[in-house]
């Protein structure tokens, strides 16, 4: 793992499917991506990091003596129960429901939010509501991080051959990966900012979300450009070659009243 200090808690489902995934390229391109986060969101001793959509709660193990508190926040209460259960050693951890968030006390409070692998599966409204939230919850000189997954240029071609490898090997739930046509395969493979296709929804009608299917990261750049002032964008791994062969994208945002907050992503020099 990427910090020793998630040897204190029981690693949760998706910590054992990516950090403990038998596939070493798997295993290495999640752990690039959490060291990228652990570097991007630094250290406040004094303030307080939200993960917005943290699912099994890993990212907060390993940062959770960097700051004052750290919150974790999803939909899923179930979820939810499991991470309390399993950060008893972690007193400056909780955990909360998603809907909890639109307490005053909440907003402006966190010097950090972060929402990591998540808005890939929000539809569009949700999108929309998911970054209004993290501009209202954030400070208003802190930092906004996110994260979502490359599924589209040369990237999109090597996931696919590992995720075929991995369902080989019954790894994971990569069995589980639609199918692309060749038609909309070619489309992802040279995928523009303007590049939109149908994405299956699943969930029933209380709690809809998306797949990795059809996602194009430039689409909703523009989005979270609209929100939030987008001041760097990294990739992971192997950033280096500025994400044409890289699993994850990362915005480093600002709300957008901050002063110093002038520069667009479009400034960036990035993929």
């Amino acid at each position: 793992m990427a910090r020793t200090d998630m040897q204190a808690v029981e690693p949760g489902h998706y910590a054992k499917k990516q950090l403990g995934c038998r596939s070493a390229i798997i295993r290495w391109s999640h752990s690039a991506r959490f060291r990228l986060a652990m570097k991007l969101v630094g250290s406040d001793r004094a303030g307080k990091l939200l993960d917005y959509g943290c699912g099994d709660g890993t990212f907060l193990g390993m940062v959770a003596d960097r700051f004052a508190t750290c919150t974790g926040a999803d939909v899923a209460p179930d979820q939810l129960d499991d991470c309390r259960r399993r950060f008893t050693a972690f007193p400056s951890v909780d955990f909360r429901l998603v809907s909890e968030l639109t307490r005053t006390e909440h907003s402006h409070a966190y010097a950090v939010v972060t929402c990591m692998e998540t808005l890939e599966h929000c539809l569009d409204q949700t999108v929309e509501r998911v970054l209004a939230d993290l501009e209202r919850l954030c400070a208003p000189d802190g930092t906004i991080v996110i994260s979502v997954p490359i599924e589209t240029g040369p990237a999109f071609l090597i996931k696919h051959v590992v995720r075929s490898l991995a369902a080989r090997r019954g790894l994971g739930d990569y069995a589980q990966y639609e199918r692309y046509s060749l038609g909309d395969a070619r489309r992802m493979a040279f995928a523009t900012e303007r590049t939109a296709m149908a994405r299956p929804v699943y969930g029933g009608p209380d709690s809809p979300y998306h797949s990795h299917y059809g996602f194009n990261w430039r689409r909703l750049r523009t989005a979270i450009a609209q929100q939030l002032v987008v001041e760097r964008i990294r990739f992971s791994p192997a950033g280096f070659l500025g994400g044409w062969f890289s699993s994850q994208v990362w915005f480093v945002c600002r709300p957008p009243q901050t002063p110093s907050s002038q520069t667009n992503w479009r400034h960036c020099g990035q993929a």
